[in-house]
């Protein structure tokens, strides 16, 4: 039988055992919380995989839109920021110091927090001083490496560095990834391509009332469906006298299967280039419809985009146009069994302007007539976007 001698703590050398015993605990503890605050303590995130789109920032800079959500509900500061930082909060009502290092696409910041909840997972979005003439002239990729250093309660939780892709301004996000399945759509940032501020549609509206085609851009104001057409027409017909050429360059350098995105160029590029694909030629156009106060819509279909328009303001009436008909292309390869090509011989540079505007609106509004439900779905690679005052409010041209 096993003799179990009863301890008697009322000794001194029992106590002193006990008290020693009970301080190694209280200090083994001590260090395994502050290990596990160390190991913890925060990281560089953002919900991009780690690229920043100029266009997606500088469209909504000046307004209270949120395109790109948050990936976790609870977080503070503004999630226009892109960049932000996750950590676990200390007691109640913790006070949190973070500061952004400067970089050539932003200033040093310095913003401080509060955390109201207790042991809890935050996202925090410090202010970034953007340099936003930087973003505009940014037209490559370009890594840059963010530090970042936090502050808790008065306690450094060190520095933290991530290396960032800051994106051509020329590519145009259409949606991101997050939790490996949840795609969220951003195609609302084509309107921001869409510039009818630039200082070059002056002159190329005098260029248009110059063809005596319209004497006047009344917009809606012109009364009839036909009215509307014709001012139409007299912006296509300046535009293929300057020459475009059909060029189908659109793809990124971007890959990744969190991001998606979409090179455009913007009305500058365009013109100075008389370049366009589908996407160029559908924005350009639009920046020039909505420069007459004729509402265009951006209509997108599984690697193709076309632009329409209202013809009367009750929007009740729509046309579309197949803007890639602008260039220098062969009408064969859209009407092939019409032979066109031959029939144009002999025609005027404007007869000839003529011929393809209607062609043009014959060939997009049958694309929108099979594509109809498709365009309406809210399906990935599908999209009805109209430039309208709401989604100008929403999102501004970013000009260049």
């Amino acid at each position: 039988m096993v003799n179990i001698r009863k301890i008697d703590f009322r000794q001194p050398k029992w106590r002193l055992i006990a008290i020693s015993s009970a301080l190694i605990v209280i200090v083994v503890v001590s260090v395994w919380l502050n290990l596990g605050s160390l190991r913890s303590d925060f990281e560089i995130s953002d919900v991009l995989g780690g690229n920043i789109f100029p266009s997606s920032i500088l469209s909504v800079a000046t307004t209270d839109v949120q395109v790109i959500l948050p990936s976790d509900t609870l977080y503070v500061g503004n999630p226009k920021s892109c960049i932000s930082v996750k950590l676990r909060s200390g007691k109640a009502y913790s006070h949190v110091r973070v500061e952004v290092g400067e970089t050539p696409f932003f200033s040093r910041s310095i913003s401080e927090f509060v955390l109201d909840k207790s042991h809890t997972n935050y996202i925090i979005y410090p202010d970034i001083i953007w340099n936003y003439e930087a973003l505009k002239n940014n037209t490559q990729a370009e890594p840059i490496s963010v530090a970042v250093t936090v502050e808790m309660n008065g306690k450094k939780l060190g520095q933290r560095v991530r290396t960032f892709s800051v994106r051509s301004i020329n590519e145009c996000l259409l949606g991101y990834v997050t939790d490996g399945t949840a795609f969220h759509d951003t195609g609302i940032f084509f309107a921001a391509y869409v510039n009818e501020e630039n200082p070059m549609i002056d002159k190329l509206l005098r260029e248009a009332l110059d063809t005596r085609i319209v004497t006047r851009f009344l917009g809606y104001q012109a009364g009839k469906p036909e009215a509307v057409d014709k001012q139409v027409y007299a912006l296509w017909n300046i535009l293929q006298k300057r020459s475009f050429r059909y060029s189908s360059v659109s793809n990124t350098s971007l890959s990744s299967n969190i991001v998606y995105s979409q090179r455009v160029r913007t009305f500058d590029d365009a013109l100075e280039s008389s370049q366009i694909n589908c996407v160029d030629g559908s924005v350009l156009f639009a920046s020039l419809l909505r420069a007459i106060n004729i509402e265009p819509i951006l209509v997108r279909t599984p690697g193709h985009m076309f632009v329409g328009y209202y013809t009367d303001s009750s929007h009740k009436n729509m046309n579309f146009l197949e803007t890639t008909m602008i260039g220098d292309v062969d009408l064969d390869d859209f009407f092939p069994d019409e032979k066109l090509d031959s029939t144009m011989v002999g025609k005027s540079q404007n007869q000839m302007s003529l011929i393809t505007f209607e062609k043009s609106k014959e060939y997009a509004n049958e694309k929108y007539k099979q594509n109809e439900k498709g365009i309406h779905s809210g399906k990935l690679n599908y999209m009805f976007l109209e430039i309208s005052k709401d989604v100008r409010r929403r999102i501004q041209p970013i000009g260049k």
